[in-house]
C-alpha cells in the first residue's frame, strides 16, 4: 500500500534533535492533528494512563519520556483511538485528519517503519472482510488455501521490511502478532459461519490440520494482552473450544449443543481458568466471559447470582467484580414495571436534564443511542429514525449521543439539522452504559411515562 507522507517540515527539527546518539534513552512521540475534535492527545499503555499533552495553536502535539517500558501503547484524540509501538530512542512523528482517522494516519522520522505497517495491516485487514465474508461458504481446504494466501502475502511484506528496518524482537513480534491473529480469528469463525451460510444442520467435520495454528499460540502472552486482534482471537478461540466440548459431552444427538448461555459460558470459564495463567488477561477474559453471558441474557434469577459468585472467586480483579455487580443491578433495574433510572443528559444549551423529565406521560417513549464515532451508524440511525416517527406517530424518540465531544456533538446537530428537543448529550458514559445497559448501538429502551416497558428493546426489531 502506497501511503503518502504529507508534511511535517514544522516540526522536522524536532526529530533531529531527539535522533542523536546522546539521547538514545529518550523517547520523543508527537505530530500534527487536522479538524481536531478535542484539546488533547492521551497516551495509555494496556489500560493505565501514561500522560496527556494540549494541541498547541498549531494542532500539535509532543511527548517527551525519559524512561518508558517498549511496547504497544494506544493514543487517544477523543472520541478515536489507535496504536502505537515505542521504543528507546523513537523519534515519532504522527499526522492524521480526524475526518478518515484511521485512513490518513502516517508516522515520519525514528519508529516510524514499524507503526506504518501496523496501521497498514490494521487497514488491509478492514478492507478484506468483506471479500473474506464470500469465502465462509467454501470447504475448509479451499478456505484455508485462501486465507493462508492473505496471511502469506502480510508475512512476505514484513520480511522484506525487515531486511531494510532494523526491529527489535519485541517490534517484529507485535508486527507478527497484527497479522496472525486476524488471521486466527477468520479459522476460529469458519465453522459457524460456514454453517449459517451453508444453511447446513451440523457444523462442518473438520480435520486436525484445519486448526494446525492452534500448536503454536501463546495463551498467556504479557505483550498482547491489551492488543485487540489478540483479545479477540481469545474469545472466539474459547467460545469455539466450549462449544466443541459441549457438543461432545454434554449432548446425546452430536448434532447441536442444546445448552442455555450459564451452561455454555460456566464451560468458558472453566476453559479460561484452567488454561491462561497470566494474571492480567486471566482478568479480562473472566470479565469477558461475565459480561457476555449477562449482557446476553439480561435476565435476574438464582442462577445468575451463582453465576456471578463463581466468577468472583475466579477474579483476582476487584475494579472488574465492582463492574460486574454494577451490570447486574442495572439489568435489575430495566426489568419490565420497573422505574426509568434517575440519570441525568445534556441539552444544546449545556443544561442537565433528568431522562425521566423526557419520557413523555401521553406516548411511550424509545430512548436510543448514537455516537460520532460509528458515522455510518449514526447517518443510519437518522433515517431509520424519521421512518419510524411516520409509522409510530404515538411513540416519542429521544436520541442521546456516547462518547463524543460535546462541541461535537452540537455541530452534528446542527449539521443534520437535528431536533433540539429530541437529542441530548450523555457526558457520563459509563453510567449510562451501565444503568441502561448498552451493550451495542442498536439498543433502546422503551417507556411509557417513566416506567419501562422493554429495557432490552431493538431499535431495528422490536418496534
Amino acid at each position: 500500500m502506497v501511503r503518502l507522507l504529507l508534511g511535517l517540515t514544522v516540526l522536522s527539527s524536532l526529530v533531529s534533535c531527539s535522533g542523536t546518539s546522546e539521547n538514545k534513552s529518550f523517547i520523543y512521540f508527537g505530530g500534527e492533528i487536522v479538524n481536531p475534535t478535542s484539546d488533547y492527545v492521551v497516551l495509555y499503555h494496556n489500560d493505565a494512563y501514561v500522560d496527556s499533552v494540549k494541541l498547541d495553536n498549531n494542532n500539535h502535539f509532543a511527548f517527551r519520556f525519559d524512561n518508558i517500558e517498549e511496547g504497544l501503547y494506544h493514543f487517544d484524540h477523543a472520541p478515536e483511538l489507535q496504536y502505537v509501538y515505542l521504543s528507546k530512542g523513537d523519534s515519532l512523528l504522527a499526522r492524521l485528519n480526524t475526518v478518515e482517522f484511521d485512513e490518513s494516519l502516517v508516522y515520519s522520522g525514528k519508529g516510524s517503519e514499524i507503526n506504518n505497517f501496523l496501521i497498514e495491516v490494521f487497514l488491509k485487514n478492514e478492507k478484506e472482510e468483506d471479500v473474506v465474508k464470500d469465502f465462509y461458504v467454501m470447504d475448509p481446504e479451499t478456505f484455508s488455501k485462501k486465507i493462508d494466501s492473505l496471511h502469506t502475502a502480510k508475512v512476505n511484506h514484513l520480511k522484506d521490511l525487515a531486511l531494510e528496518n532494523e526491529f527489535s524482537d519485541r517490534a517484529y513480534a507485535m508486527a507478527e502478532a497484527s497479522i496472525d491473529y486476524n488471521t486466527y480469528i477468520t479459522k476460529e469463525k469458519y465453522p459457524f459461519y460456514h454453517k449459517k451460510r451453508t444453511g447446513e444442520e451440523t457444523i462442518h467435520e473438520l480435520d486436525d490440520s484445519f486448526y494446525e495454528y492452534r500448536k503454536k499460540i501463546d495463551l498467556n502472552n504479557k505483550d498482547l494482552t491489551y492488543f485487540r486482534p489478540y483479545f479477540d482471537f481469545m474469545k472466539w478461540h474459547f467460545g469455539n473450544m466450549s462449544y466443541t466440548a459441549c457438543l461432545e459431552d454434554c449432548t446425546s444427538d452430536n448434532k447441536e449443543p442444546v445448552v442455555d448461555r450459564l451452561h455454555f459460558n460456566k464451560h468458558k470459564l472453566a476453559l479460561v481458568d484452567s488454561l491462561v495463567h497470566q494474571v492480567e488477561l486471566r482478568d479480562i477474559l473472566f470479565r469477558n466471559v461475565a459480561m457476555d453471558y449477562l449482557l446476553r441474557e439480561h435476565k435476574t434469577s438464582e442462577e445468575a447470582s451463582a453465576f456471578i459468585e463463581k466468577f468472583k472467586k475466579l477474579s483476582s480483579n476487584d475494579q472488574h467484580k465492582e463492574e460486574i455487580d454494577l451490570l447486574y443491578k442495572g439489568i435489575k433495574n430495566l426489568q419490565p414495571n420497573t422505574a426509568l433510572p434517575n440519570l441525568l443528559v445534556k441539552n444544546m444549551n449545556n443544561e442537565e436534564v433528568s431522562i425521566k423529565e423526557l419520557a413523555n406521560n401521553k406516548k411511550n417513549t424509545v430512548f436510543y443511542f448514537w455516537t460520532a464515532e460509528q458515522k455510518r451508524h449514526f447517518r443510519n440511525v437518522n433515517q431509520h429514525i424519521t421512518s419510524l416517527e411516520e409509522k409510530y406517530p404515538h411513540y416519542n424518540f429521544i436520541g442521546i449521543n456516547l462518547r463524543t465531544n460535546y462541541n461535537q456533538w452540537q455541530q452534528l446537530m446542527e449539521e443534520y439539522q437535528l431536533d433540539t428537543n429530541k437529542q441530548y448529550f450523555g457526558e457520563n458514559f459509563k453510567e449510562l452504559q451501565m444503568a441502561m445497559i448498552i451493550d451495542g448501538l442498536n439498543k433502546c429502551v422503551i417507556a411509557k411515562d417513566t416506567v419501562i416497558v422493554d429495557g432490552f428493546a431493538n431499535l431495528y426489531t422490536s418496534l
